[in-house]
């Protein structure tokens, strides 16, 4: 989503403090993944989304672990707020303030556990200031509001107060279905005079952000109700609750290609910052990570797992191959069962088949290692062929050291190639052969061990095991 010019110096301001002790972990419960993302990443990408010229994230326990990360994935974009003592969400509200610019002239508050939450959402709660209210709330019925704090409203309709579920004062209360889903707006400056006034009057002895909606309300300002999606309360408070809002991000992604013109089929799972092109084709149970990028009319077969890799235009990705870090041209075919490690770049028309590993490894345009082989620290030039069994030797316990196959270069299966060493173009390697020193262009490279066949020997050698063996019961 554009930002909306609407959203001119708008804060937001993410709660994302608490422990999470239902998750059960060290980790801090804004730093589990989901989609291949953090928890607070997807808050954070909303607001960035929705045009936030600010963001500033509230944490609190394992704040490291989240200041390391939010410095590497956002930068300078996302500032944060230390909340030292846990004491309720009015007072991590009130540590989130300290943060916010003297130039902000509103701030949009939420929780940082809300990975469903869409900029959409909140551009529609920010929007609502503009209609002379002075505080705008997301609202949403829910047929079982169990656990919720209930909208209060006056018999105009017009909002009173947020009671918590356990400060509910009867059954009337109780019946109320109109929720908070936590998503507020307001002038930065009447937030900071309304957290400054809150008091810790309620059973859990806490200061509560909900109660800013009666001091509003009371002060005779206009609190504005905005009509949201269910969607927008998923929270993740544990990890049943994190795996089924995953599915949702997952199932919600895959949607997205489809009307854009990518067949995904059920069971794939596409992060968001994948980029894939019209007409490219996700069968089942594939994985796309990171940064990957699929190019027009590419297949990307059952099983694959591919991690930040670029995949040219019409290039086949057969089954269960596992690729990271790398780059596969146009038209090129890999697997099945291929193992594409880091800073492997796979020409176009090139040919990486089963169990075929590459690593830091350069292969040229219609070159072609189809079965067997381990590439690691090479450079391939073009239309080269490197048999089954290969083995590039590139590393001596020290150093790792380069093999250069020059164009054109046929290489017999069963050949191992002990780098450093260069392969001239044209060159022929005999099946089983260890090359040990460069070959000059043309030339055709042998080294085996000379063939002996004994006559009539077999039957003698299999008579002797035969006896060796049966002496070995006996004793």
């Amino acid at each position: 989503m554009t930002a909306s010019s609407s959203l001119v110096s708008t804060t937001a301001l993410i709660l994302a403090a608490g422990q999470g002790t239902r998750m059960k972990s060290s980790t801090p419960k804004v730093m589990h993944t989901l989609c291949g993302n953090p928890l607070v990443y997807y808050p954070i990408r909303a607001a960035l989304d929705a045009g936030c010229t600010e963001v500033v994230v509230v944490v609190g326990h394992g704040r490291e672990h989240v200041e390391t990360y939010l410095a590497k994935a956002f930068g300078p974009k996302v500032k944060t707020a230390v909340q030292r003592e846990q004491r309720g969400t009015g007072d991590a509200a009130n540590a989130g303030l300290s943060a916010v610019s003297s130039s902000s002239e509103r701030v949009l508050l939420f929780y940082g556990d809300v990975p469903l939450l869409m900029a959409e959402d909140l551009v529609q709660v920010v929007n609502a200031i503009d209609k002379n209210a002075e505080l705008a709330l997301a609202t949403c019925a829910l047929a079982d509001p169990t656990g919720y704090g209930r909208i209060l409203r006056n018999s105009a309709g017009n909002i009173l107060e947020i009671r918590e579920q356990r400060d509910l004062k009867s059954d009337a209360e109780r019946a109320i279905v109109e929720i908070n889903p936590g998503i507020y707006s307001s002038s930065t400056r009447f937030l900071r005079d309304a957290v400054a006034a809150l008091k810790p009057n309620n059973a859990q002895g806490e200061l509560y952000l909900t109660d800013i909606v009666a001091l509003a309300a009371q002060a005779g300002k206009k609190v504005v109700g905005v009509p949201s999606r269910a969607e927008v309360l998923v929270g993740v408070n544990d990890r049943r609750q994190l795996v089924e809002a995953e599915e949702v991000l997952y199932a919600r992604i895959a949607q997205a290609w489809r009307v854009a013109g990518v067949t995904v089929r059920s069971g794939a799972r596409i992060e968001p910052m994948v980029v894939l092109e019209p007409d490219v084709t996700v069968e089942a149970s594939t994985h796309l990570r990171g940064r990957t990028r699929v190019g027009k009319g590419a297949l990307v077969d059952v099983g694959c797992v591919l991690t930040n890799v670029s995949v040219g235009e019409g290039a086949v990705l057969k089954p269960y191959s596992v690729l990271s870090d790398s780059t596969v041209g146009a038209r090129a075919q890999i697997g099945p069962f291929s193992h594409l490690r880091p800073d492997s770049d796979i020409g176009d028309e090139a040919h990486i088949g089963n169990f075929v590993e590459t690593k830091k490894t350069r292969i040229g345009r219609g070159s072609k290692a189809n079965h067997l082989a381990y590439l690691g620290d090479g450079i391939v030039g073009e239309n080269a062929n490197i048999g089954a069994g290969t083995i590039f030797c590139n590393y001596d316990g020290f150093l790792k050291h380069t093999t250069i196959i020059e164009d054109g270069v046929f290489i017999g299966s069963d050949s191992q190639i002990v780098a450093p060493i260069t392969i001239g173009k044209g060159a022929y390697i005999a099946t089983g052969t260890t090359v040990t020193k460069s070959v000059p262009p043309e030339a055709l490279a042998i080294a085996r061990v000379p063939q002996v066949n004994k006559d009539e020997y077999a039957r003698k050698l299999k008579a002797k095991l035969k006896a060796a063996k049966e002496q070995a019961k006996k004793t």
